[in-house]
């Protein structure tokens, strides 16, 4: 289903995907810091923080969309089956444009009507929307409730024969639940949160600190810049100090502190969501990880099943153009990550064209100018947000 993307990150990756130890956390050689942790451990007998394994990234918890989506995207969708994960980054959402045809990009859970009130009884479904802003909505087998003060129900729609269909339950206050194809999504509205899914269970804290319980083992990290990885490298403990262990048997390591966690976002409200625009198409999104190595432009070996995937189900959408889209962070140079984002670009033009997709397709790279999540949180560097901006979309438009 199309995604909206609600904060909570883990450790800092670097641009395109690395995983980076935070600079502004690291003891300086030399520094009492240092000397401190060195002192602690035994400097003689202690590992350098290189022969540490790196901690995994926490995922973002995502909340899909419900509202919106259309039995054309279902079908796209459907073709797409076997590489969609939103954990990964790959998605599939309604893409909307301006007056003069430009794509916007927004996102979030979208309002029936644009108008604000209206009752409607038609082949798309029964609407009632009152002036104020709240009414219900029965549409494409699901019913919305929204309420003036932005809290209701979206009790979601079903994309044919599979039952796919989602109840998202939001407060006032930004808290709720969504609870379907994806897990059981929970958000306090205070920067707390849950996401109980395929890949395990995520918890943030709030406070800077949170867990994955999941494929990789089990990872914590505490809001003092402590934590603990429990996984195949056996049990990595970090001090928050400058210090740690790895084992068993425990052995002394330098180790820099954790990067606390940014709070979980707030689920927006409902009677805010009136999308600019009109709908144009549907907009696949592809994590740079899935198809890059760290700052390369060459598509992985291991990406040509996904491309066979999507070259395939491109072929089966009517579309009058497609544009293939790259996106970078905004570490480093502009000039270099405009380069980098037309020449990942033009690599997946070349490889869908190889795969035999006849449509029209342009290849565009926009740098860092499109972010969908900030780069810095408060004036410091949020690698999770980093890590979404990091994308190819492939922009279809019908």
């Amino acid at each position: 289903m199309a995604i909206v993307l609600t904060v909570l990150t883990g450790c800092s990756p670097g641009r395109d995907g690395d995983t980076a130890q935070p600079s502004n956390d690291r003891p300086v050689a030399g520094s009492r810091m240092a000397d401190a942790a060195d002192a602690r451990v035994g400097a003689s007998s202690v590992e350098p923080a290189s022969e540490v394994p790196e901690f995994p990234v926490i995922p973002a918890i995502v909340v899909p969309q419900i509202l919106g989506v259309t039995p054309a995207q279902h079908a796209l969708e459907a073709s797409l089956q076997s590489i969609l994960d939103p954990m990964e980054g790959i998605t599939v959402s309604p893409a909307r444009c301006s007056t003069g045809g430009s794509l916007i990009n927004s996102a979030g859970i979208t309002r029936l009507d644009e108008q604000g009130t209206l009752t409607r009884n038609s082949e798309e479904g029964l609407f009632k929307i009152n002036a104020d802003g709240s009414g219900t909505a029965n549409f494409e087998g699901g019913l919305i409730q929204v309420n003036a003060d932005g809290s209701g129900t979206i009790n979601g729609l079903s994309a044919g024969d599979g039952g796919n269909s989602a109840i998202i339950r939001v407060q006032a206050d930004g808290s709720g639940t969504y609870n379907g194809p994806a897990g059981l999504i929970q958000l306090d509205g205070k920067g707390g949160g849950t996401w109980n899914g395929d890949k395990g269970l995520i918890t943030n804290t709030g406070d800077g600190g949170g867990t994955w319980n999941g494929p990789k083992g089990l990872i914590r990290v505490n809001a003092d810049g402590s934590g603990t990885w429990n996984g195949d490298a056996g049990l990595i403990v970090n001090n928050g100090d400058g210090t740690g262990t790895i084992g068993p048997p425990a052995r002394p390591v330098k180790m820099p502190p954790m990067p606390r966690l940014p709070a979980a976002g707030k689920f927006p409200p409902l009677q805010k969501f009136a999308p600019p625009g009109a709908p144009c198409g549907y907009l696949i999104t592809l994590n740079d990880r899935v198809l890059f190595d760290f700052d390369k432009a060459e598509i992985r070996a291991d990406a040509a099943q996904l491309l066979d995937t999507l070259a395939s189900a491109l072929a089966q959408v009517k579309a009058s153009h497609m544009e293939v889209r790259g996106h970078t962070d905004a570490k480093g140079e502009d000039a270099y990550n405009q380069g980098l984002s037309e020449r990942r670009a033009q690599a997946v033009q070349a490889a869908l064209r190889q795969r035999g997709t006849t449509q029209q397709v342009e290849a565009r790279g926009f740098g860092e100018r499109e972010p969908v999540a900030p780069n810095e949180l408060e004036g410091k560097d949020n690698p999770s947000g980093r890590q979404l901006n990091r994308r190819v979309e492939i922009f279809v438009r019908t």
